[in-house]
C-alpha cells in the first residue's frame, strides 16, 4: 500500500522559503491537489495543477503514474493540513504546524503519534509492504531544524535549484536564540524536537513507521525530509532496519548532504535513476537542472511500481502522457 501524508506548516508562509507554490495564498491548495491527483488524476479543489514560481508540475505527476501503471493501492492520511483534500482520506484531527519562530511547531505531538502508530500497526496487519510519502509545503526547513536539534549537521534539499540554505540557518539561529537551544541539545529526544521546531507530518509518519515496523516492510517514500523522521525514529529508540526511496536529484544534489546523512543514521537508500533530459516537456527536462527533485512520494512511488514489476520507463513514458494530457486540456 502506498500512503501519503499530506500537511502544513506556518514555516512556508515566510517569503523565499518554499518553491512549492508561487504565492501563499497558492500553497495552502498545493496539499490537496497532491493528494487529488495522486487519488483521481485531477484536482479538484483548483482548476490547475501545482506548480512552482517557475511553473514545473508537482512530482504528484510521477506518483500518479506509479499508481495507473502498477495499480497498488492508495490512503491519503491528513495530519493537519489547512484545507481538506477532495477524496476519501484518514483524519488525524490535528492543526498544521506553526511557525517556530512564533509558536512551538506541533500541538498535541503525542497525540498524533499515538494515534498513528496505531494506525500503522493496523495497516502492517494486512499490508506485507507500506510505502510512505509526504506533501508540505515548507517541509524541507522544518526538517533541517529538527536535524539539527538531534545533532545531524548536514543541509537539507529543496524543490528550488538554489537552495535558500542561508536562510534555513537564519532560522535555525533564530530558533536557537528564541528558545535557548543549541545543536544537538534533543539528542534522544526526538518528539521533543518535533514537537518545539518540527512540523505535524513528521509526528505522523514517525508513528506510522514506528507501528508497523514489527510486521511490515516499510519504505519512507522522499528524501532530505524522510531522512529526519529516521533522525526521529532513531532518537525514539528504533534500531532496526529504515529504508528510503528517493530520486536521483535529491541522491546528487550538491547542495545537500543526502549521502552523509543516510549513512550516519543507518539508512538504507533505494536511488532511483530516472532521466527526463530527453522529456519533450520543459516542465519535466527541467527536473535534470534541480528543480522539484522530489515530493509526494514520487521516488518511493517509482520504486514501488519497479518492485511490483512494471519497468521505471514505462511509469516515465505515463507520466509524460499524463503530463502532455493537462498541458493540451490547458491550452484547448
Amino acid at each position: 500500500m502506498f500512503l501519503l501524508c499530506i500537511a502544513n506548516t506556518n514555516l512556508s508562509k515566510i517569503p523565499n522559503l518554499s518553491a512549492a507554490g508561487a504565492n501563499p495564498e497558492a500553497i495552502k491548495y498545493t496539499v490537496p491537489c497532491d493528494a487529488e491527483f495522486l487519488f483521481w488524476g485531477k484536482c479538484l479543489s483548483t482548476s490547475a495543477l501545482p506548480v512552482d514560481p517557475e511553473g514545473h508540475p508537482t512530482p504528484a505527476i510521477f506518483s500518479r503514474a506509479a499508481r495507473e501503471e502498477a495499480n497498488f493501492p492508495v490512503m491519503v492520511l491528513r495530519a493537519g493540513s489547512f484545507l481538506p483534500p477532495k477524496c476519501p482520506y484518514v483524519e488525524m484531527g490535528s492543526k498544521p504546524g506553526s511557525n517556530p519562530l512564533e509558536n512551538p511547531a506541533v500541538d498535541e505531538v503525542e497525540k498524533i503519534y499515538s494515534w498513528a502508530k496505531e494506525l500503522g500497526n493496523v495497516l502492517a496487519s494486512t499490508n506485507p509492504l507500506l510505502v510512505i510519502g509526504e506533501s508540505i509545503p515548507g517541509g524541507t526547513t522544518s526538517a533541517f531544524l529538527v536535524l539539527k536539534a538531534l545533532g545531524y549537521d548536514g543541509m537539507v534539499s529543496s524543490a528550488s535549484p538554489h537552495n535558500p540554505s542561508n536562510l534555513k540557518l537564519e532560522v535555525w539561529e533564530k530558533c536557537c536564540s528564541k528558545y535557548g537551544i543549541k545543536e544537538g541539545g534533543f539528542r534522544g529526544r526526538g518528539l521533543e524536537a518535533v514537537a518545539l521546531l518540527g512540523d505535524p507530518m513528521q509526528a505522523a509518519v514517525s508513528g506510522l513507521a514506528m507501528g508497523s515496523y514489527a510486521k511490515s516492510r516499510l519504505i519512507l517514500a522522499g528524501g532530505t525530509q524522510m531522512l529526519a523522521i529516521a533522525a526521529v525514529l532513531r532518537n525514539e529508540g528504533y534500531d532496526g532496519m529504515i529504508e528510503l526511496a528517493t530520486t536521483k536529484y535529491v541522491a546528487s544534489d550538491s547542495s545537500a548532504n543526502f549521502a552523509k546523512l543516510a549513512e550516519e543514521l543507518g539508512v538504507k537508500a533505494h536511488v532511483v535513476s530516472m532521466d527526463l533530459s530527453q522529456s519533450p516537456f520543459r516542465g519535466l527536462s527541467d527536473y535534470e537542472k534541480g528543480y522539484v527533485k522530489e515530493g509526494v512520494g514520487a521516488g518511493g512511488a517509482l520504486w514501488y511500481a519497479n518492485y511490483l514489476g512494471v519497468p521505471l520507463e514505462r511509469v516515465l513514458r505515463r507520466a509524460e502522457q499524463i503530463y502532455g494530457d493537462l498541458m493540451e486540456g490547458m491550452t484547448s
